[in-house]
């Protein structure tokens, strides 16, 4: 197991005082496992797992199979999410325009600051709670 996680460390780019300090292990016990002089409690295997729930439990444990569960991608937010894209809406939420006011003639004019001005959506993007977003522009 101490090659799988030098070899995770060196996947996430990690040092081993970063993982330590992730998962809520001293520095020294991490060098142990890794020199070969203890090996690694279920605890400590608990911890990993937990914090890092995209490592594949049976590649740590046993070496088979591939370090990650599934494949993955890169939100806005630089975090895994599944491949599929998948997204799920839970709960409605309310779109305001804060700090603009409506004016009266013309529903597309804003006031801003006394002056008033055309203004048009350019964009709209929805950011989800999985750190996912999703972009619409609508046509001219």
């Amino acid at each position: 197991m101490k090659t799988r996680i030098i070899e995770f460390l060196k996947s996430e780019n990690k040092t081993s005082a970063q993982l330590a300090e992730e998962i809520g292990v001293q520095p020294s016990g991490i060098s142990h496992i890794l020199s070969g002089r203890n090996k690694p409690s279920l605890d400590f295997v608990i911890k990993m797992l937990e914090k890092y729930p995209f490592l594949s439990t049976d590649w740590l444990l046993f070496g088979k199979g591939d370090m990650y569960k599934e494949p993955s991608m890169q939100t806005l937010f630089n975090e895994s999410v599944k491949s599929d894209n998948s997204v799920e809406i839970t709960e409605k939420q309310d779109i305001r325009d804060y700090g603009n006011e409506k004016s009266e003639d013309n529903p597309k004019d804003f006031e801003l600051k006394g002056k008033r001005r055309a203004t048009r959506v350019q964009k709209i993007v929805w950011f989800f709670s999985d750190n996912c977003f999703r972009e619409f522009i609508p046509e001219e």
